[in-house]
């Protein structure tokens, strides 16, 4: 089939026109390649550009779009002074229970060498059941009171790994600043 002006290659679409469903106008905001891993990784602590894009590997003009979008639907914020980068806002911050049971589903399905990260509670140091409860004490555990450690299906950061990898291979309380 050749049409005039067809080029072969059609450019992705940002958004899902004549769906009226609210999980297509989430799929426009999150749901571009690498839009969850830079929320997931200012779950973890990341703020600044640098370090997402030594930890994510990802095109410097990718992560300026990203974050752009990002901000621009009220998931970032940048901070005042600059030093400080990018946090989650509120509405960022509710996306934690799909990103946690996202992580989850993953560690089940496709870490065979055993879960990458475990997920514990800051009250009672008990893990997390796939869907954010506390299995000690059965809370629905806010993501503030989450800790991320590395688990068993990790393997030692190589000696050249950036900041972020090498920060968590240390247990870490989610949305703290990394060190660094």
């Amino acid at each position: 089939m050749n049409h005039v002006g067809y080029t072969g290659a059609m450019a992705p679409r940002r958004d899902y026109s004549g769906q009226t469903c609210s999980l297509s106008k989430t799929l426009e905001i999150v749901g571009e390649r690498w839009t969850l891993l830079i929320v997931r990784d200012a779950f973890l602590g990341v703020r600044r550009f640098g370090d997402f894009a030594a930890h994510l590997g990802l095109p410097r003009a990718v992560l300026t779009d990203r974050l752009k979008s990002l901000v621009a639907a009220d998931v970032l914020e940048r901070a005042d002074d600059d030093s400080t980068g990018y946090r989650l806002t509120e509405k960022g911050l509710s996306l934690w229970p799909v990103l946690g049971v996202l992580t989850m589903w993953g560690e089940q399905h496709y870490a065979p060498e055993g879960p990458r990260s475990l997920l514990t509670h800051v009250a009672d140091d008990a893990p997390l059941d796939p869907f954010g409860r506390c299995t000690s004490c059965n809370q629905l555990v806010d993501v503030h009171d989450v800790i991320l450690s590395p688990g068993p299906g990790l393997a030692q950061a190589p000696p050249d790994a950036d900041p972020v990898s090498t920060a968590l291979m240390h247990p870490h309380q989610m949305l703290q600043p990394l060190p660094g």
